[in-house]
């Protein structure tokens, strides 16, 4: 199958792809992608049990995966990874960054958790960053490589409820833009891909988000391989690019919109603190009817 300018297989066949989260979503059904493509598929994430099932399956179907669990929160943990994939393989040809933890909370439940923001900064930039510390000069020296960053639809504008979460991305998305002029003539491409909603483990707490639009697992991974061959500086859904346009040039608008889905919404009974469950979609909707009833005066 070709994608774009070339396929799949001519861009990753023989080389090493290192795949963070590899072990469920995203991950998992990138990896099983570029493993047919003929990749070395270096698999990474916390459960050790999940990763060596994926890398049977993978080597049952004629491809070849190793496991490296650790969890990029640990900065031992992350140094002792580089380390090993050093060691075993001598060199990354391409990053997926694709390991991530979401928070969806507002921030008046959050004055006395700062931990949440100490574990989105740990997973979502402090341990990519220590990643590509440790793996970019092997590529820088090779003249070729590729970081590619799963990012989020939220980066590009700020959503209510995810100050955690979309502060850490953001904050690795800075920090792959800064450095991408600086490694482009040593053949090093650097790309962010702001995904829309993906239906994975990692949403499945958020039963909301079940009543929402969203890529499969398959079809984000498609775009992440997609964009393997293609090295593009970023991918972003048109209406995602739209977005951006409009925040930067009627902010007040845009913010208008975005204070509007805020009190058309809520948090979760987790993020409240409470130990009851989700909300199911039925009191969703009632509490969608009455927060527009609040809005506009009457009683719903």
């Amino acid at each position: 199958m070709r994608l774009g300018r070339g396929s799949l297989h001519e861009s990753v066949d023989g080389r090493v792809v290192l795949v963070t989260g590899a072990s469920s979503g995203i991950g998992r059904a990138t990896a099983i992608r570029l493993a047919k493509a003929g990749a070395d598929v270096v698999l990474v994430s916390r459960s050790e049990d999940k990763l060596e099932t994926l890398r049977s399956e993978i080597e049952t179907d004629g491809g070849k995966a190793c496991v490296h669990a650790a969890d990029l929160a640990d900065a031992n943990a992350t140094a002792e990874l580089v380390d090993d994939v050093r060691a075993s393989h001598s060199h990354v040809d391409i990053l997926v960054n694709n390991a991530g933890h979401s928070i969806r909370r507002s921030i008046e439940h959050s004055y006395d958790r700062f931990h949440d923001f100490e574990r989105t900064i740990d997973v979502n930039y402090l341990g990519p960053v220590r990643l590509v510390l440790g793996l970019l000069p092997g590529m820088r020296e090779q003249g070729r490589g590729h970081i590619l960053n799963v990012s989020s639809l939220g980066v590009l504008f700020s959503a209510p409820r995810f100050s955690a979460y979309l502060g850490s991305k953001s904050a690795f998305d800075a920090f792959l833009r800064c450095i991408a002029p600086e490694v482009r003539d040593d053949g090093v491409a650097v790309t962010n891909v702001y995904m829309p909603l993906v239906h994975t483990p990692m949403v499945e707490a958020t039963r909301v988000y079940r009543l929402l639009p969203g890529l499969t697992p398959d079809q984000a991974g498609d775009r992440i391989c997609q964009a393997i061959v293609d090295r593009p500086r970023s991918v972003a859904p048109v209406l995602g690019r739209l977005g951006r346009i409009a925040y930067d040039t009627v902010p007040a608008v845009f913010d208008g919109l975005l204070h509007l889905v805020y009190k058309l919404s809520e948090d979760s009974a987790a993020a409240r603190g409470e130990d009851a469950d989700e909300l199911e979609a039925p009191a969703f909707a009632k509490g969608i009817l009455r927060r527009i009833g609040r809005l506009t005066g009457r009683a719903a």
